[in-house]
């Protein structure tokens, strides 16, 4: 952060809280993800410049364009200039201690963003929502274990709709492209058949630009029971939003249910993988499950620099060295693994089962997935995810 800003750190917390705060009450749902990429764009951007703080508020805290009206409202009065009526006029009579005016306060973020700010915005009265949550948003974080019949019916609803995105890659096939980087000899040389094989015209190309395939193995051993219905619709819905998708379970073995999850109905496709796995929730044999991926479908689904995700607690039955080499082979024949723990999102959780410990030194992104918020950080995090971190940086 830029000290000649004259920002401390304790007070541009407590602003940056206070204002998703109001966020917050005023109807707009703001994640833990979103505050803290929020926070990382303030350390980027000039603080002393009102537009910059106000289009990287809004470019990460708002989701739907639909919201840039509230947003505006909101932000305009929480980062207004004080008016001229609400500064204390002096008076020629001493003043009851009561109505001493308090020490000045260093400068903080509010303060420096009020600076800025036009007098002509309007203030706005916002109502307090804070007592009359929505069904949708008591369920943004509550735990998939702890819901009702009723509420996780609620949930694949909500999981559907849900449009994950994930990071692009350059392709070993070209396009044409007039800003392109190579040149298109065949094109090149077809236009100089017409004028007598001069080639008086150039043709450019790039690489072409598609997202990276997707990998899930997912766990539906009796440890995983009470997840497994909500891994099938996360699964489920991927396969429909995502272009290159294959999708595994395992328990006790390995079991493939892409063709299922691409039918169209919902009902019936969760049905159909249902029929289709024979270990539902028997014993957990993770090791031996990657093994059969690495030796069977590795070279057909991890050609093309894949992000892995593993969704498990990590409860291993076999000896867990076997996780641990199998793990290392499937770290460096994919782009990315993300190990999805819903033990994760409990606070006093520690990964100390073998399976986890066997596995940790191979995962790059050890994540919670035990609500819907944590879904949705995650479709966030795949649409940016970048290079894999360096040794020792796993993230979570």
């Amino acid at each position: 952060m830029d000290q000649a800003v004259g920002v401390e750190l304790p007070a541009f917390f407590a602003n940056l809280f206070h204002f998703s705060g109001m966020l917050r009450k005023a109807g707009l749902t703001i994640s833990l993800e979103q505050l803290i990429e929020f926070q990382r764009s303030l350390e980027i951007i000039d603080l002393r410049q009102r537009e910059q703080v106000y289009f990287a508020a809004r470019g990460i805290l708002v989701k739907r364009h639909e919201d840039y009206g509230l947003f505006d409202r909101v932000f305009n009065h929480f980062w207004r200039a004080p008016q001229p009526t609400d500064r204390q006029i002096g008076q020629k009579t001493p003043l009851a201690p009561r109505h001493n005016a308090p020490k000045r306060q260093p400068l903080n973020l509010a303060t420096l963003m009020a600076q800025r700010a036009r007098e002509a915005d309007p203030a706005l009265d916002l109502a307090d929502k804070s007592g009359s949550f929505s069904p949708t948003e008591i369920l943004q974080n509550k735990a998939f274990s702890e819901m009702t019949p009723e509420e996780l019916e609620t949930i694949h609803k909500l999981i559907a709709s849900i449009r994950w995105q994930v990071s692009l890659r350059q392709t070993r096939r070209r396009v044409s492209n007039r800003q392109g980087h190579f040149l298109d000899m065949r094109r090149v040389m077809r236009n100089a058949a017409g004028v007598g094989g001069v080639p008086v015209k150039l043709a450019w190309q790039n690489r072409k630009i598609r997202p990276r395939p997707l990998v899930v193995l997912a766990d539906i051993s009796g440890s995983m029971e009470r997840y497994s219905r909500i891994l099938l619709q996360f699964c489920f819905s991927l396969t429909h939003t995502l272009q290159e998708v294959e999708c595994f379970v395992f328990a006790t073995r390995l079991s493939r249910i892409t063709p299922q999850l691409r039918l169209n109905s919902i009902d019936r496709a969760l049905a159909e993988a249902a029929q289709q796995v024979a270990d539902w929730s028997g014993g957990t044999r993770i090791g031996q499950s990657i093994h059969t991926f690495n030796r069977q479908w590795s070279r057909r689904v991890l050609r093309r620099g894949a992000i892995v995700l593993i969704v498990s607690d990590g409860w291993e039955s076999d000896d867990a060295s076997v996780l641990g080499q199998e793990m290392r082979y499937l770290q460096h024949r994919s782009h990315r693994i993300i190990w999805l723990n819903p033990l994760l999102g409990h606070q006093a959780y520690q990964p100390r089962v073998a399976g986890i410990e066997a596995a940790l030194p191979f995962i790059d992104d050890f994540l919670p997935i035990h609500n819907l918020q944590s879904l949705e950080a995650l479709s966030y995090r795949l649409a940016k995810l970048g290079r894999r971190p360096a040794p020792g940086g796993l993230k979570h």
